[in-house]
């Protein structure tokens, strides 16, 4: 707080004589001379900042106000009090469309109990104080957002121009240099170290190796197009993604000991939990940002083993109809079909026979097929959960991918690196399966499937900081840009109101 306000509050105060807390059972003088902890709560409310919450949401009376009407100013103050412990405990966000993976909570807070606490209390900045600390990993993150908070006020650094791969050892009187300025912003170590120019040397590499662990990419000190995006990206986007993370935290609503499938599309990884341990991990490839995978809470009901394809319109439309224009035969050898009406009638057609030029790529007349196979897109295995995208897991034959420290190329489904793991996992106690059989059955080269008996829950979430062993923190990308949709969410504007208790 401006300490020039201090005599002001502390003389109005003075005048207004009364404690925070309403008289009556339970209540307390604030401090010896009637106005510490009501500074204190003042002070409090003007560093909601700290967690993430803007205090110019809460509408903090002005201390003016107190000397000209004491009641109001405190009726005021309790008013701002209780909306920020609202917040703090509830969440500010409490829903958005298509999220179904933030469920909330609140009536588990005992937000009532909350409220009634902060009113009788003689110490309401420390109520303040807990409900901010009360979520999982809630100093880490409070912490991280300090320090992100503190980089960003630093400045962004340069920009880095061009997207070409930047080679440790590599010269470049442009690119170096921008690469040192950036990381330069965030890193102290390099801050301090001698300027090496346009030489990429050991000391800008050992930054370069240390900005990748923490971003959890690939550490080989090789800066590429993503590592140069994420480089360009404003610094004030992380101190949001970590503002967000805050929030989400807040009454969320725990997922269970049951065993269950958990994929997290922003980390690119999934995870078999039970009872909080994890039974299976594997990276995952998720859908490119212009076929965003949606985040999804479903069951997974059965698997089928070489499966066909039936290719979206969209996929038929963007990916498939400029392959067929050049080569159809070589689409044919790869497993696709087409299939057209003829007299009222679907049948298939060849190809090559077809004029692809003429095709019009907003209306393709044709539906197109491809069979099980080696090239397939599909893999070996589907693992089917009914939901109205037409998501669902399954295997594929772009192994190379999965080396990629950024894994958004699919069209909305979700590729595994190892689907036989999960396959096993999903059978184990079935009677009359086991991996033996199922990798028979895939043998075969032939569409089969099985019903699974234990079906079990699917989560497809969207979290981009995550706190690790130790409380390290680390910020994956904003793939989807939904951080920053939820961090628009919380700037909006909301109408003042606590209910009467």
């Amino acid at each position: 707080m401006n300490t020039a306000r201090r005599p002001l509050l502390a003389a109005a105060l003075s005048l207004a004589g009364a404690p925070f807390a309403p008289r009556g059972a339970g209540a307390q003088p604030l401090a010896a001379d009637g106005t510490g902890a009501t500074l204190r709560l003042v002070e409090r409310l003007l560093r909601l900042d700290e967690d993430g919450l803007d205090p110019r949401h809460y509408a903090i009376p002005d201390t003016a106000l107190a000397a000209a009407d004491a009641a109001a100013w405190r009726l005021a103050l309790h008013r701002s009090a209780s909306l920020a412990l609202m917040d703090l405990l509830g969440g500010r966000v409490r829903e958005l469309p298509n999220r179904p993976d933030l469920r909330r909570d609140v009536a588990a807070v005992g937000m009532d109990r909350w409220l009634a606490g902060l009113a009788a209390s003689p110490d309401p900045a420390g109520v303040i104080d807990r409900a901010a600390l009360l979520p999982p990993h809630a100093a880490a993150l409070k912490a991280e957002l300090l320090a992100q908070k503190q980089i960003a006020r630093r400045g962004q650094g340069a920009t880095i121009p061009g997207d070409a791969t930047i080679e440790p050892g590599s010269v470049d009187a442009a690119r170096i240099p921008a690469l040192r300025a950036r990381l330069s912003v965030e890193d102290p170590v390099l801050a301090a170290a001698p300027d090496a120019g346009a030489r990429y040397d050991s000391v800008l590499e050992a930054a370069v190796r240390r900005w990748q662990a923490h971003q959890g990419l690939d550490v080989d000190g090789r800066v590429g197009r993503i590592s140069i995006a994420l480089l360009n990206r404003p610094l004030s986007a992380r101190v949001d993604q970590v503002r967000v993370a805050m929030d989400m935290a807040r009454a969320r609503m725990p997922e269970g000991a049951e065993r269950r499938i958990d994929v997290n599309v922003p980390d690119y990884s999934l995870q078999v939990l039970e009872d909080g341990r994890e039974l299976l991990g594997m990276a995952v490839i998720v859908g490119r940002r212009d076929r965003a995978t949606p985040m999804l809470r479903v069951r997974m009901t059965s698997l089928q083993f070489n499966p066909p394809w039936g290719v979206p319109e969209r996929n038929a439309r963007e990916d498939l109809l400029p392959r067929f224009r050049r080569d159809p035969q070589a689409m044919i050898d790869k497993g696709f079909r087409v299939f057209g009406m003829v007299d009222g009638v679907r049948q298939e057609i060849d190809p090559r026979t077809i004029d692809w030029s003429a095709v019009n790529p907003q209306r393709i007349p044709y539906f197109i097929r491809q069979d099980a196979g080696d090239f397939s897109a599909l893999g070996r295995i589907k693992f089917i959960m009914p939901n109205n995208d037409d998501i669902y897991l399954h295997d594929t034959p772009d192994r190379h991918l999965f080396r990629r420290p950024d894994r958004a190329f699919s069209s909305g489904c979700i590729r595994l690196e190892r689907p036989n793991d999960l396959m096993a996992l999903l059978l184990d106690g079935m009677p009359g399966w086991d991996l033996p059989r199922a990798l028979r059955a895939i043998e075969a080269r032939t569409t089969s499937g099985v019903q699974l008996r234990r079906q079990l829950p699917v989560l497809l979430r969207y979290d981009t900081v995550m706190v690790e062993a130790g409380g390290r923190v680390r910020i994956r990308p904003d793939i989807y840009e939904l951080d920053a949709a939820y961090a628009r969410a919380m700037a909006a504007a909301r109408p003042l109101q606590v209910a009467a208790r």
